[in-house]
């Protein structure tokens, strides 16, 4: 069967160069062993991630309509600029309360940018007449984020290995994101999607911007198809974000445990290895993400792909914890790189059904309660999975997790509208 082809013209590039940048985060693989490192235990680690998630969550909507309202290209010059002040706090400041403040910075940052890019993606390919390939669209630029990911893992390690600390990665994450910063200047202001006029004095225009977009934004909740696709992706990522890092400590233990690299410290020899797996990692996941368009094509529909990928992801992920459980450490790492496979692959799955269900006025808006529920998962799932890892062990939580998703998947089960 033919295949529709989208342009590769200036934008395309331009979007997977964002996502290029936006993945130099060369803390990724080494966050919860940099937290180690300050001496914070896991329920500390997951108190952490907990206040993230819940400035995330009280941030969200609000500064979704704000994109929908004003214009996405401002949304994502203020992510930026408040996720390059995270950085900073975390480098110049060790101690849990300023990694707080660290983390509600973040949250600024993950507030203003999920769902406003995406958005910008939809609506150039609204503009194009071109929506029915979004999800091999979207799985093209999310493969150039997974390919960031991959060449951040390598640098990071590189970082770690000459500083001999993992805390100069967030000072090196800076630099792309003062990049990404530029490249949004250069984006055409047709993507900031179709802003309603209003008019009046300044704060006349503020009120009916957000009342007009606030009420589009409500009336999500009461379609069934929407709801329940947000419900699923939701649960999803928050338990993929809430464990996924948990790769770490297992890597490391491996790290240590094998006879390579004998002539350096412990903490460079689990950079080598953690470096050199998550490099690997997201080479895999660059290609997974690139291949979502054929996914969906072998399913016949999205919802299907969707519903198997949810109960595929959460299998893989309780046979991490159980592999972790009973020592088996090399087989609970290959269930934890099928997970972010799946995981890349399912993403624009996701991306392309809520598309489908989602007013594209609003999408901005509909991405960010999407991101929202997420957080509400993720800021009670992360200090959970914390207090179960100090008091049982890694593998014990990770099971546990898995097996309460599972156990909510026919709750969750997306269905064709109408």
């Amino acid at each position: 069967m033919a295949v529709d082809r989208f342009p590769r013209d200036r934008m395309y590039y331009k979007f997977r160069l964002y996502g290029f940048l936006k993945n130099l985060r060369f803390f990724d693989p080494f966050l919860i062993l940099f937290f180690r490192e300050s001496g914070l235990l896991f329920l500390e680690i997951g108190s952490l991630f907990s206040i993230r998630e819940i400035a995330v969550n009280l941030l969200e909507v609000p500064t979704g309509v704000i994109a929908d309202s004003f214009g996405r290209r401002k949304a994502m010059l203020a992510s930026f600029s408040c996720y390059i002040l995270s950085f900073l706090v975390f480098y110049l400041y060790p101690g849990f309360l300023p990694y707080a403040l660290a983390m509600i910075l973040f949250a600024f940052g993950e507030t203003f940018r999920s769902g406003t890019h995406k958005a910008m993606i939809l609506e150039y390919l609204r503009l194009k007449g071109i929506e029915h390939l979004k999800v091999d669209y979207y799985g093209h630029t999310r493969a150039g984020s997974q390919l960031g990911s991959a060449v951040g893992a390598l640098i990071a390690a590189g970082l770690v290995l000459y500083s001999g600390s993992y805390r100069i990665v967030f000072l090196a994450s800076v630099i792309p994101y003062l990049l990404g910063l530029l490249l949004f200047l250069t984006y055409p202001k047709e993507l900031d999607g179709e802003l309603i006029p209003v008019s009046g004095g300044l704060r006349a225009k503020l009120w009916e911007r957000l009342r007009v977009t606030g009420t589009g934004f409500l009336g999500m909740f009461r379609d069934p198809a929407t709801l329940r696709g947000l419900l699923q992706s939701a649960a999803f990522d928050g338990v993929f974000k809430g464990t996924k890092d948990y790769l770490q400590p297992i890597l490391k233990t491996q790290a240590l445990a094998l006879p390579l690299f004998l002539s350096l410290s412990g903490d460079q020899r689990t950079a080598v290895v953690v470096g050199i797996v998550y490099f690997m990692l997201y080479l895999g996941t660059s290609v997974a993400a690139g291949s979502a368009g054929k996914v969906e094509r072998r399913f016949s529909g999205l919802t299907r792909a969707v519903n198997l990928s949810y109960l595929a992801g959460l299998a893989l992920l309780a046979g991490a914890g159980l592999a972790t459980q009973f020592e088996l450490y090399p087989l609970a790492v290959l269930a934890f790189v099928g997970l972010y496979l799946l995981q890349n692959v399912r993403r624009p799955l996701m991306v392309g059904y809520l598309a489908e269900v989602i007013d594209p006025r609003l999408m901005a808006s509909g991405l960010s309660v999407e991101s929202q529920l997420k957080t509400v998962v993720l800021a009670g799932l992360a200090p959970a999975v914390g207090a179960l890892a100090d008091g049982f062990g890694v593998g014990l939580a990770l099971a546990v997790v898995a097996g309460a998703g599972l156990s909510l998947a026919p709750l969750l089960r997306v269905r064709e509208r109408g």
